[in-house]
């Protein structure tokens, strides 16, 4: 396996300082007509700024970038500045993703709906302080998602190379938003199939965090139908691997690199592929104790290392490491099949490397 160069391809080409800088002006541009209708809406300026400029990898628009590169297409700021609408839907489905899942963080700081609530209570309103804190989530969460259209179509682009993109970055959004009520229900009824939890992983995370890029960049390329053919080969086992080492870290990351508590998907209850072949492999006895884990808010970081051990002695991280493995030799082994630029190939390795071997 070729291993990942010294620059992160996330940050050649100046595409991360790109991504940002058109993320920021923006904002800056929303902020100012928003607080032009209202000066109550300051907070929501702040909090959506923080969010999208306060972190996040770019991974997103590092793929869509690089899938409109190897296509041939030619660098230029309204291409960039296109791609960073990737940025917003992500904002979107991680806003609700918080909420849905009652976490207190994110990247370190309080999730959207936790600050809200806090900002309520400090201020000594009327009614329910984490009401208002959800109901700030769904509502800034739908104005990423609303955002992330302006942005695209604002960009500077030919209208015609936008309609070409379209059906990927509709169809992108709406994969996510079906693939969150997957994860949702299969929470609910309980759902352990290593099947149910693989389609989650898929429309949850992995189409749209490397397929759905990647075509939204060829259809900005007009790429040709093997080029896209490849990409799809490509891009779906990587964004399993990605969601598969989210999940891996979810139960066994360090939350100073994660942001986010140690074991938060165990209180969560997540069915996840890690969670599934962990019950599939589990005694009878193991089983049980894992059930009774799984979902409980008020599960101690002994309870955690309990269950951390549990998944580790079945089997399950193993076999979870090694489908990564498996499903990124796949993807690399896709870009073989086709014609691409040598620097845009060497980014997509690259990425595909850092997506499957991060640690935050």
């Amino acid at each position: 396996m070729t291993h990942a160069a010294p620059v992160s391809p996330v940050d050649r080409a100046g595409l991360r300082q790109r991504v940002d800088q058109a993320l920021s002006d923006f904002l800056a541009g929303r902020r100012s007509w928003m607080t032009d209708l209202d000066e109550a809406l300051v907070p929501v300026a702040d909090a959506i700024e923080d969010f999208v400029l306060g972190g996040g990898k770019r991974l997103r628009p590092a793929f869509a970038y690089w899938g409109y590169r190897g296509a041939g297409g030619v660098d230029t700021d309204a291409v960039v500045t296109a791609l960073a609408a990737l940025e917003l839907v992500q904002a979107s489905a991680l806003i609700h993703d918080d909420l849905m899942d009652r976490s207190d963080t994110r990247r370190g700081e309080p999730a959207v709906h936790r600050r809200f609530a806090t900002w309520h209570r400090t201020a000594g309103w009327g009614g329910s302080p984490d009401g208002f804190g959800d109901a700030a989530a769904i509502l800034l969460g739908d104005l990423c998602l609303v955002w992330s259209d302006e942005l695209l179509h604002s960009a500077g682009l030919d209208p015609r190379t936008v309609a070409r993109a379209r059906p990927d970055f509709d169809e992108m959004r709406t994969e996510v938003t079906v693939g969150q009520y997957l994860d949702v229900v299969t929470q609910a009824t309980g759902d352990t199939s290593l099947e149910r939890a693989s389609k989650v992983a898929r429309y949850k995370s992995a189409k749209y965090t490397v397929e759905r890029p990647l075509l939204l960049g060829s259809a900005l390329a007009d790429a040709s139908a093997d080029v896209r053919v490849a990409y799809s080969a490509y891009g779906l086992p990587l964004g399993e691997a990605f969601q598969l080492r989210d999940d891996v870290l979810g139960v066994f990351g360090d939350p100073t690199q994660t942001g986010k508590p140690a074991g938060d998907d165990l209180r969560e209850g997540k069915r996840t592929y890690l969670v599934a072949a962990a019950l599939e492999a589990a005694d009878e006895a193991d089983r049980a104790v894992l059930l009774a884990g799984l979902g409980n808010q008020d599960l101690d970081q002994a309870g955690v290392v309990r269950l951390r051990d549990l998944i580790t002695a079945t089997g399950a991280l193993a076999r979870t490491e090694q489908r990564i493995a498996t499903l990124t030799d796949a993807a690399l082994a896709a870009l073989s099949a086709v014609d691409l630029d040598t620097e845009a190939r060497q980014s997509l390795v690259d990425l595909a490397i850092a997506a499957t071997r991060r640690t935050d």
